[in-house]
């Protein structure tokens, strides 16, 4: 398997302004060994005869119609018509770095199965990057570096989306995309995550995301934030909780009362702390907020924290650590 075929799914919906530039990207990549599954989702702009276009010159490009609805189907379709060793995938508004395909391979290759192949990420617009996108593309370059990403998997998306490759059966290990859950990306870092696929480090930037008003994940309800919490509260349950612990929710903003209102529509007992004297003693979802020294009493606590203020969390980091409670095992940021 000197050169492997890759396989890189795209999903494209009204992307004309953009698409050329990916699929360009695409054909001047230096390894060579590679199929494009383009699968359009209902366009109804001119996207579709560029992808044809490209299909005419290049019969690496393949072309198919979602016979469904939505980027998780257009997935699967692409997915059960591939037929590569190795899978990526790829947003049709995005572009990639020439050498982004061969470096995943080269990494894939040296580590074997059961590793998925990750690459650093840099945010691009005509308008500029706000702040909080910034601080996101560093936070998850950070954990790039030196692969450990699944540390902080309940904060944000920890794996790159679309800069990721692994090997089919790994893929195949964890679901592939028969999940409906969305954010689809997030969803499927957690199956990553579950499995324990071990994130190779990288320390190249091997894609850029273009950001824009239109683009899906601003305007899709299935990238709103409430959608993230349901993610993380459903995973952590899944792969963190321990009845035997006691639940505790720190925080009682926005997020703190969402992940809360879970918890009680699922009859699961927890402690609710915060630091607001305004919160403190009210009973909101019939559980009375508490202040959070209160944890001091608890002899085994397991800790969903919902407070953002970067400040507030160090402090919180410090007040654990006092403790001996170690992050990711006693206490999980989701946010």
């Amino acid at each position: 398997m000197a050169n492997p075929l890759v396989s890189i799914l795209i999903p494209f919906k009204n992307v004309a302004a953009y698409f050329e530039e990916c699929l360009n990207s695409i054909r001047e990549q230096t390894y060579e060994n590679w199929e494009v599954l383009a699968v359009n989702d209902h366009s109804d702009d001119y996207s579709l005869a560029i992808a044809e276009g490209f299909s005419n010159l290049d019969s690496r490009i393949k072309i198919l119609s979602n016979d469904e609805s939505g980027i998780i189907t257009a997935l699967r379709k692409a997915y059960k018509n591939s037929s590569g060793e190795f899978i990526t995938r790829m947003d049709a508004d995005d572009y990639m770095t020439g050498h982004r395909i061969s470096t995943m391979v080269k990494s894939l290759m040296e580590k074997g199965k059961g590793s998925i192949a990750i690459g650093q990420v840099r945010y691009f617009s005509k308008e500029g990057i706000n702040d909080g996108y910034h601080r996101y593309e560093q936070w998850l370059n950070q954990l790039t570096v030196t692969g450990t990403n699944y540390q902080e998997i309940y904060k944000e998306c920890v794996i790159p989306s679309p800069c990721w490759m692994v090997h089919r059966t790994d893929l195949d290990m964890c679901g592939a995309f028969n999940s409906n859950r969305y954010p689809e990306d997030y969803d499927l870092a957690f199956r990553f995550y579950e499995k324990r696929l071990t994130c190779i480090s990288c320390t190249e930037i091997l894609h850029y995301w273009r950001d824009y008003d239109t683009r899906t994940s601003r305007t899709s309800e299935h990238y709103a934030q409430n959608y993230f919490l349901d993610i993380k509260l459903h995973y952590f349950l899944k792969l963190e909780y321990e009845p035997s612990k006691t639940l505790v929710v720190w925080g009682a903003g926005k997020k703190g009362k969402t992940i809360a209102k879970s918890l009680v529509e699922r009859k699961i007992r927890f402690i609710w702390v915060c630091d607001n004297p305004k919160k403190i003693g009210k009973d909101i979802y019939g559980v009375c907020l508490v202040h959070y020294s209160n944890l001091n009493t608890i002899e085994i606590p397991q800790c969903i924290i919902t407070v953002a203020n970067e400040e507030e969390q160090q402090s919180i980091k410090s007040f654990f650590n006092k403790k001996g409670q170690l992050p990711a095992q006693d206490y999980f940021f989701f946010c």
